[in-house]
């Protein structure tokens, strides 16, 4: 009979496409792993991976079943989230993702509000990109995941907590000292350093800045806000920053301009996203107002001018 465990090992092997990951992940040994595998295909009588010489890869029939397999896998750990949620909300174990760029400016404040009100609550904290959280909330790894909207998976509920408004981050000159908020001509003279391929970030601030600026074609990739910031303070370029990160990362001295866009702004907005099986909804909309009651105020940029000594407040 098909075990559970089988199951697991192969979404785990489905999801790395490398035994030795997968073993990982699943704290078991290599050899145990593939035996499971095997014992697995031996039961369902069909070839589910095949052993190339540049790794491994999915049959036709594998990647069926392992799609199968992520399904029962995520139902089963509704079901325990069921039972857990009759001790009380906010209990046990929550397992919550959070993407780079939202992650560092509002965790800080929520997370110990969360542990006062809720000291029964265990939390474990994924930080990653959206694309690899949404997968890992479908296959049952993450309870619940913050991140900026929409998402476009129909195993996918999804909740509005906030909008969080960009800013226009430039080097403070001379020449930009009397300037009050940004245009699009900034945007089309400036050299945008944006967060590298795969952070949602990056789409959304390349998707309003084609749409004021269709012309622009080249851009700049970083690993972190930190980074770029850095590199605007330098005059290097320019970038579109999320409101709720420019208290921490403009820093006294760094001499950055920050510049509100005219109505009506880009955004983006936040919210959290689960399953739509979980029978936790309650407990995520209760975590939701907290995180709102979190996210930091809505500050003055204009006010900053990027002299040395100034601080964003």
């Amino acid at each position: 009979m098909v075990s559970f465990r089988q199951l697991r090992y192969l979404e785990a092997l489905a999801r790395t496409r490398h035994f030795g990951r997968a073993a990982r992940d699943c704290a078991v040994s290599q050899p145990a792993l593939s035996m499971q595998i095997k014992d697995l295909e031996d039961e369902l009588k069909l070839k589910l991976v095949e052993r190339r010489k540049s790794g491994i890869g999915l049959t036709d029939k594998g990647i069926e079943v392992a799609g199968r397999a992520r399904t029962i896998l995520a139902s089963v750990q509704d079901l325990v989230d069921y039972a857990k949620g009759q001790e009380g909300m906010l209990t046990g174990v929550l397992k919550l993702g959070a993407i780079p760029s939202i992650a560092p400016y509002l965790l800080p404040a929520a997370l110990p509000v969360l542990q006062a009100r809720f000291p029964d609550l265990s939390l474990r904290l994924r930080e990653t990109v959206t694309e690899t959280l949404v997968r890992e909330l479908v296959s049952g790894d993450l309870d619940v995941i913050l991140v900026a909207l929409p998402i476009d998976d129909p195993a996918v509920e999804t909740h509005f907590l906030f909008d969080d408004a960009f800013i226009l981050a430039t080097k403070a000159t001379p020449d930009n000292a009397g300037i009050e908020s940004a245009t699009q001509d900034m945007l089309a003279q400036g050299r945008l350093l944006l967060l590298e391929e795969g952070h949602c970030l990056r789409e959304q601030a390349l998707s309003y800045c084609h749409l004021m600026a269709p012309d622009l074609r080249q851009s700049f990739g970083a690993s972190s806000l930190a980074t770029i910031m850095q590199m605007v303070a330098n005059g290097y370029g320019i970038t579109l920053l999320p409101e709720m990160a420019s208290s921490i990362e403009v820093h006294r001295g760094d001499e950055i301009r920050l510049l509100r866009f005219a109505e009506p702004r880009p955004k983006r907005e936040v919210g959290l996203a689960w399953r739509k099986s979980s029978p936790r909804k309650a407990e995520f909309m209760q975590l939701g107002t907290l995180l709102c009651q979190a996210a930091p105020p809505h500050s003055d940029p204009v006010a900053t001018q990027g002299r040395k000594g100034d601080r964003k407040s």
